[in-house]
C-alpha cells in the first residue's frame, strides 16, 4: 500500500492554492493531506516564524492526523520545509518531491527576493495581487505576513539551513524538480542539491514556469 501524500505550500501560499494538486493525487487513489503553515491561509501567527516553525507545524499536523509515514510534495518553500522535516523527523517521511524550490540562499539573493515583498509597491503596481493575498490569508494581516516572510528570507540568506553537510545525511529518496522557465530558483544549485542527497535526483521539467497554477501536473504526478 502506498503512503499517504502530504502537500506543503510555498511562501505566501496556502493549502487551498494547491487544491488542484491535491485533487490530482487523489485521482490516483492516494490519501492526500494539506495544511496551512502558521500565518498562512487564515492560520494564526506563532511567536516564531520560519522554516523551523513550519516544520513543527508539519509534525503536529502529522500527529493529529495519525500520519506515521508520508510521501511529501513540497512546492517552492514547501520543498525546503520537506527536506528540513525529513532531517528532523526522518521516521515520518517516505519519499520527497520538490518543485520550484529555491535552495541558493545568500545575503545577495535574499535581498533580491525581499525587494518583491514591499506591500506599498504591491498595492500600487499589482493591486489584484494585494487583494488576493488579503483574501487568502484573512484574518491574518497580509502585510504582516510579507514582513515576516522578508525577515525569514534575510535570515536564510545569512545562515541557510540546508547545507551540504545536512543534505548529505538525508537518506530519503528525493526528487528535485525545476521548470526550465522558472525564474525563482537556480538550476545549477538545484542540481547540486540533488547531488548532495544520497538518494537524490534532479529532473528539469520542459515548458514549465514557477507558478503552480501554470504547471502541467501530468509531469509530476508519477514522480512520487
Amino acid at each position: 500500500m502506498k503512503n499517504p501524500v502530504l502537500i506543503l505550500h510555498g511562501a505566501l501560499g496556502s493549502a487551498t492554492q494547491l487544491d488542484r494538486v491535491k485533487t490530482s493525487f487523489e485521482t490516483q487513489g492516494r490519501d492526500v493531506f494539506s495544511l496551512n503553515f502558521s500565518g498562512h491561509g487564515g492560520s494564526p501567527f506563532q511567536p516564531d516564524f520560519g522554516i523551523e516553525q513550519f516544520t513543527e507545524d508539519t509534525f503536529q499536523f502529522s500527529k493529529i492526523h495519525r500520519l506515521k509515514q508520508v510521501d511529501i510534495f513540497g512546492y517552492s518553500m514547501g520543498g525546503y520545509v520537506a527536506l528540513w522535516f525529513a532531517k528532523n523527523y526522518p521516521d515520518c517521511v517516505g519519499r520527497i518531491l520538490t518543485l520550484g524550490t529555491k535552495f541558493d540562499w545568500t545575503e545577495e539573493s535574499a535581498a533580491k527576493e525581499v525587494k518583491k515583498l514591499n506591500p506599498d509597491k504591491i498595492l500600487d503596481k499589482i493591486p489584484a495581487f494585494a487583494r488576493m493575498l488579503e483574501h487568502r490569508h484573512a484574518p491574518a494581516d497580509w502585510k504582516d505576513l510579507l514582513g515576516k516572510t522578508a525577515n525569514m528570507m534575510l535570515a536564510l540568506g545569512k545562515a541557510p539551513l540546508l547545507t551540504k553537510a545536512i543534505l548529505e545525511n538525508i537518506q530519503h529518496a528525493a526528487t528535485i524538480c525545476l521548470g526550465d522557465q522558472d525564474d525563482m530558483a537556480d538550476r545549477s544549485y538545484s542540481e547540486q542539491v540533488a547531488g548532495f542527497l544520497p538518494n537524490g535526483k534532479f529532473i528539469l521539467l520542459q515548458n514549465t514556469q514557477h507558478p503552480i497554477e501554470k504547471v502541467d501536473l501530468k509531469n509530476i504526478l508519477d514522480l512520487i
